[in-house]
C-alpha cells in the first residue's frame, strides 16, 4: 500500500506530451510523486483534457490521491484558452480595485478548474509590479502600489479557496522589481529589509492572513539578506516568511528547470538547499531525467529534513486531492466485506457510485464577467 509519508510527495512535475508517459504513470502507481503541473503543451481540447485528468487521477493510489495543478492566472498565463473562459489580466482586476469583482473571477476561474480534476492554481501574482521594465511580470501583478496588490491578493486567495481550489501566492518574497526574467538568467535585487517590509511583503502577509493554501519562491537573489543564494535556496530570506510572517503552509519552489538557478546550482543542491532553506515541495516541470534525480535525492534525505516539509503537504494533499479526484472518478468504492462479492458492477443499482457530472465548456456567465471586466476598463 501506498504511503502519504514517501519523500517522493514532495516532488510535483511536469511532462511533455497529451498523454500520461508510462514512467511518470508508474512512479505515480507507487505514490512516489506528490502532484502534477499542466501546461498548454498537454491541452488539446475539453473532451483530451478531461481523459487526461482522469488518467492522472487513476494511476495514482486510490489511498494517496494526485493534486493536479495548473498556471491559470489570467492574461498572458493561462493554459486553458477558448473554449474555456478567457480572462483579463489581473492588472485590469488592479484598475478597477473592486475586490468583490476579483473574487468573482477567482470563483469561476475555481469552477473551471474543479470540473476538471485540477485542485490547485499556481495564483495569483501578488508581485508589486514597481519596475515597467521588468520582463516577465507586468500585468500579471494587480498593481504598482502594495496595498491595492494586498486587497486583491487576499480577496482572490478568499474566493478561491472557498470554491474549492487551492491557491499560491507567487513569488516570494518579490519578483516585481526585476529587470531580468529567472527563466533566463538569475535577477538579482538590492533591496534591504526596510524595503522588503514596506513594498514587496505587504501582499504576501495579506495573502498569508487570508490562509492562502501554499506561496511560490522567487529565484532572485536579493543581496542584502543573501550574497550567494537566491531566495527559493536562501534560509534567511525564506526566515521572512516562515518567521516574520508566521506562515506555516506549504512553500513551492519555482521550476528548478529554470536557467536563475539550473545555471548556477547543481541538483543535488537545488533540492537539499531548497528545504534546507524552509520549502516543502519542488517544481520539475518537464525534464523526465531531472524529475528522477530529484526523486532520487529526496529519498535519499535525512527524515528530519524531510518530515517537516512531508507534514505541510500531506495537509495540503489531504484538504484538496481527494474531492477533485472523486470529481472525475467518483467517490472511492467501499472495500467489500469478507465473503461478500466485491464486483460493483453486479450491485444493485442503489448501490453503484453516482456517475461524476460532466460540465463541457464554454461557462456563458464567465464569459459575461470577463467581456465586463475587459470593457470597464
Amino acid at each position: 500500500m501506498a504511503s502519504w509519508w514517501q519523500p517522493g510527495q514532495l516532488l510535483f512535475v511536469g511532462f511533455e506530451g497529451t498523454t500520461v508517459p508510462p514512467d511518470l504513470a508508474r512512479l505515480l502507481g507507487q505514490g512516489r510523486i506528490g502532484g502534477v503541473i499542466l501546461f498548454a503543451r498537454n491541452i488539446e481540447g475539453p473532451a483530451q483534457l478531461r481523459g487526461l485528468v482522469r488518467a492522472l487521477h487513476e494511476a495514482a493510489p486510490p489511498d494517496v490521491p494526485l493534486l493536479v495543478g495548473i498556471d491559470q492566472e489570467g492574461g498572458r498565463v493561462q493554459r486553458l484558452k477558448a473554449p474555456w473562459t478567457v480572462w483579463p489580466p489581473m492588472r485590469a482586476l488592479g484598475r478597477r480595485d473592486e475586490p468583490t469583482t476579483t473574487a468573482a473571477v477567482a470563483e469561476a476561474l475555481a469552477r473551471e478548474l474543479s470540473d476538471l480534476g485540477i485542485g490547485l492554481d499556481f495564483a495569483p501574482v501578488v508581485d508589486v509590479d514597481t519596475n515597467p521594465a521588468n520582463p516577465v511580470i507586468g500585468d500579471r501583478s494587480f498593481a504598482a502600489e502594495p496595498a491595492r496588490v494586498a486587497r486583491h491578493a487576499a480577496a482572490f486567495v478568499t474566493a478561491m479557496q472557498g470554491a474549492g481550489v487551492a491557491a499560491c501566492a507567487k513569488h516570494f518574497p518579490g519578483h516585481g522589481d526585476t529587470r531580468s526574467d529567472s527563466h533566463l538568467e538569475l535577477p538579482r535585487l538590492p533591496h534591504d529589509l526596510d524595503r522588503l517590509r514596506e513594498v514587496e511583503l505587504v501582499p504576501f502577509a495579506a495573502a498569508a492572513k487570508a490562509g492562502v493554501a501554499s506561496v511560490m519562491s522567487a529565484h532572485v537573489l536579493f543581496e542584502a539578506l543573501d550574497r550567494k543564494r537566491p531566495a527559493t535556496l536562501s534560509p534567511p530570506v525564506m526566515q521572512l516568511l516562515r518567521g516574520e510572517l508566521g506562515y506555516d503552509g506549504v512553500v513551492f519552489s519555482d521550476d528548478l528547470e529554470m536557467k536563475a538557478v539550473a545555471d548556477h546550482f547543481t541538483p543535488e543542491q537545488r533540492v537539499r538547499w531548497s528545504l534546507e532553506a524552509g520549502l516543502d515541495a519542488l517544481l520539475v516541470c518537464s525534464k523526465a531525467d531531472l524529475r528522477d534525480e530529484s526523486l532520487r535525492l529526496l529519498e535519499h534525505l535525512p527524515d528530519a529534513l524531510v518530515e517537516p516539509a512531508l507534514r505541510r503537504v500531506v495537509a495540503l494533499k489531504q484538504a484538496y486531492a481527494p474531492r477533485h479526484r472523486d470529481r472525475v472518478l467518483g467517490p472511492a468504492k467501499p472495500k467489500a466485506a469478507p465473503g461478500l462479492v466485491a464486483d460493483l458492477f453486479a450491485a444493485p443499482e442503489a448501490l453503484r457510485a453516482p456517475e461524476p457530472e460532466v460540465i463541457v465548456p464554454p461557462y456563458p456567465e464567465h464569459e459575461e464577467l470577463a467581456r465586463r471586466i475587459r470593457e470597464d476598463r
